[in-house]
């Protein structure tokens, strides 16, 4: 195991990854103490129980340019397998404008391969590399150096047994044909509008029951504020102010620095004068919106008039259909997919793509009374009309 700290380094590896079918990576990062994540170590592996295994350090390599690993990124003959990708795809979009491409994620694979919802590394090195991971480093400070002998270890093991994983998985996915399903799953993760955040939008992520347009509209320039301010000054949304202290103030709407003193919930970072100026200002547009600017809450599935024998029903038929499958139900389509399908609704994401074929149509069928449900012991049937 080396490491590789030089633009030059770097670009010797990436062309000699390029010559194989595919490379496994993985990164190391911290975010706790930011809002974008700070990308402190890379690991890479070549194909084959001897293949080489390296540690990319951009730290150690403060002047190193990731260009030459951007360029084996646009390299489709090679495929780049990641486990958990989002993160990791997210940093390199954030830093560099582009998505590994072919890209494999193991735990989208295993996903549809029988291993359930968003199974851990540590799950699949035991089951399919039949190998033990060392945990004692898993709470790293990253950002550290040097790194110890056993951090390193640690780190490479996150890619040296994902060779394995990777190769058992395209093996299973030529046997049940599911490969399409990953592909639908991956675009999802190479789309910029998954990793792109606009502030103008944050306030949908706030969870309140109060449905005032006024209450609404503070909080929203509140949380348009706090995206603003979290995403230029690279500070963590909760250094700002928390969801808590957000809603405090969109209900007692302090006018001026005394009355922002009284907040209960609002830290003493949310005190600091740039801050507590943003946040008067904020609460000001808000106060001042004009009706028809105000947003709106969706309540369009609180409308929705469900047929609650008809969403039982779904949710058996649901059940046997994962069961056959080896796919976690919840994978196929929500509760609230189901009790949307039964009040009458059609653009559901249980019915498109993979979902469709595994569940979805005959979710509908079941709909039109074109086919029934009927049990044998433990066995719950699809029966034609």
């Amino acid at each position: 195991m080396r490491t590789i700290t030089t633009t030059e380094d770097l670009a010797t590896f990436c062309e000699a990854a390029k010559t194989h079918p595919y490379v496994t990576i993985d990164t190391e990062f911290l975010r706790e103490r930011t809002y974008w994540s700070k990308l402190c170590l890379i690991q890479m592996a070549l194909p084959g129980k001897d293949g080489e295994a390296v540690l990319i350090d951009p730290i150690e390599g403060e002047g190193m340019s990731m260009e030459p690993l951007y360029d084996l990124f646009r390299h489709k003959a090679t495929v780049k397998v990641f486990h958990a990708a989002r993160q990791d795809l997210e940093i390199f979009f954030v830093e560099g404008k582009v998505f590994p491409d072919p890209l494999f994620d193991t735990q989208v694979a295993a996903m549809v391969c029988g291993f359930g919802e968003q199974v851990g590394y540590e799950t699949l090195v035991k089951k399919i590399a039949r190998e033990n991971l060392d945990k004692t480093s898993r709470f790293t400070d990253w950002s550290r150096r040097p790194l110890s002998q056993a951090q390193k270890d640690y780190a490479i093991a996150d890619v040296t047994h994902l060779r394995v994983i990777y190769e058992w998985m395209v093996g299973q996915l030529a046997k049940n044909g599911r490969q399409p399903w990953v592909e639908e799953e991956l675009a999802v993760l190479t789309d910029p509008a998954t990793y792109t955040v606009h502030p103008e939008e944050a306030w949908t992520r706030i969870k309140t029951r109060t449905s005032s347009g006024r209450f609404l509209a503070i909080v929203k320039a509140l949380a348009q504020f706090r995206e603003d301010y979290a995403q230029t000054q690279n500070v963590p949304r909760s250094r700002v102010m928390k969801d808590d202290a957000l809603l405090e103030l969109a209900s007692t709407r302090p006018a001026n620095m005394e009355e922002l003193s009284r907040s209960r919930m609002l830290l003493r970072e949310g005190r600091k004068t740039e801050i507590a100026e943003g946040i008067l200002a904020a609460i000001k547009i808000g106060s001042e919106m004009k009706p028809e600017d105000m947003p709106k809450p969706d309540t369009s599935r609180e409308q929705l008039q469900v047929n609650p024998a008809l969403a039982d029903l779904l949710r058996v038929l649901l059940k046997a259909k994962s069961e056959g499958l080896g796919v976690a139900p919840r994978l196929i389509a929500s509760a609230a997919d189901l009790d949307a399908i039964a009040a009458g609704e059609r653009n559901v994401d249980a019915l498109r793509g993979w979902r469709a074929e595994a569940f979805g149509d005959d979710a509908l069928r079941l709909c039109r009374g074109e086919i029934a449900l009927s049990a044998k012991g433990t066995e719950v049937r699809v029966v034609r009309v």
